[in-house]
């Protein structure tokens, strides 16, 4: 299954995403494309990923015949408010300059020549879009410009500065990721935004965010139902309704169990009950 931006590319229907794993990145990127996972959504950010881990998995898979472009791999460019002293680029530097210094740095992490996706991890200012977002934007522009850059997205946006960059940017996002709260309708404004403008939007902390869900009678008779888990059903519906989803399991079971949340099919009231859980 995938799922295709307006431009053309093709995105694997199903994401690994690798933050937070510290010094277990390695090994788990590893076991998750041994599972089947084709796509790996990480960060150049200390904090929160380790990108030079995920790239130390990429070389174990190469040595196992596992080429460069049978994976999908997304990186982010993370702005200074989000990083700690550990940053990727020189602070003192113009945001055109960090956002060069930053993709060369995880290109040279992931051992790699182009990213597929390359992803701002957050606008600047929380309402609305100022100058330092259209210098980044502009920055990430001209990587996909280049050709280095097959996508270009933004994650943690509100609907209304995505709407500000579909209006008046020279190449609007073709991936937005989300936290994807049941609570405020799985961040259906923006979905509906994606869905208007032709981009993929992909959902993230789908279980961790959401915990109210797994104790929901409807959902676990929904897993009664098709043999299958709770964490199933939240995927199924996610790709059902036009979502690429992440996981970031650390269970090497999970990642077989979640790879195969593909194998059945809601209903349309089904999907309908959980659209609405939350609300």
């Amino acid at each position: 299954m995938t799922m295709t931006t307006y431009n053309g590319v093709a995105i694997p229907g199903f994401m690994y995403g690798t933050a937070w794993k510290k010094e277990a990145t390695t090994r788990l990127v590893y076991e998750a494309v041994k599972a089947g996972f084709t796509a790996i959504d990480t960060a150049n950010q200390l904090i929160h990923y380790d990108e030079t881990r995920v790239g130390e998995a990429l070389l174990r898979l190469r040595e196992d015949g596992v080429a460069r472009d049978g994976l999908f791999l997304q990186t982010k460019f993370t702005p200074v408010n989000g990083q700690d002293h550990r940053t990727p680029y020189d602070v003192t530097a113009s945001i055109t300059t960090q956002v060069r210094q930053s993709f060369e740095s995880s290109l040279a992490h992931l051992h790699t020549d182009y990213l597929d996706s390359y992803v701002l991890h957050g606008p600047y200012h929380r309402g609305g879009l100022g100058p330092e977002d259209w210098e980044v934007w502009a920055a990430i522009e001209s990587l996909y410009a280049s050709g280095r850059a097959k996508l270009i997205g933004v994650s943690n946006v509100s609907a209304g500065q995505l709407a500000l960059l579909c209006d008046r940017a020279a190449h609007r996002p073709m991936v937005v990721q989300n936290r994807c709260y049941a609570a405020f309708g799985w961040d259906k404004a923006v979905r509906d935004l994606c869905r208007q403008h032709g981009i993929v939007y992909q959902g993230f902390s789908l279980l961790t965010a959401n915990r109210d869900v797994f104790i929901d009678p409807a959902i676990r008779a929904m897993a009664e139902t098709y043999g299958t888990g709770v964490a199933q059903v939240v995927f199924r519906f996610a790709m059902q309704i036009g979502m690429v989803p992440l996981t970031g399991t650390t269970n090497a079971q999970h990642m077989a169990d979640d790879l195969r949340a593909d194998r059945f099919t809601l209903t349309p009231d089904e999907l309908g009950r959980i659209e609405t859980i939350g609300i």
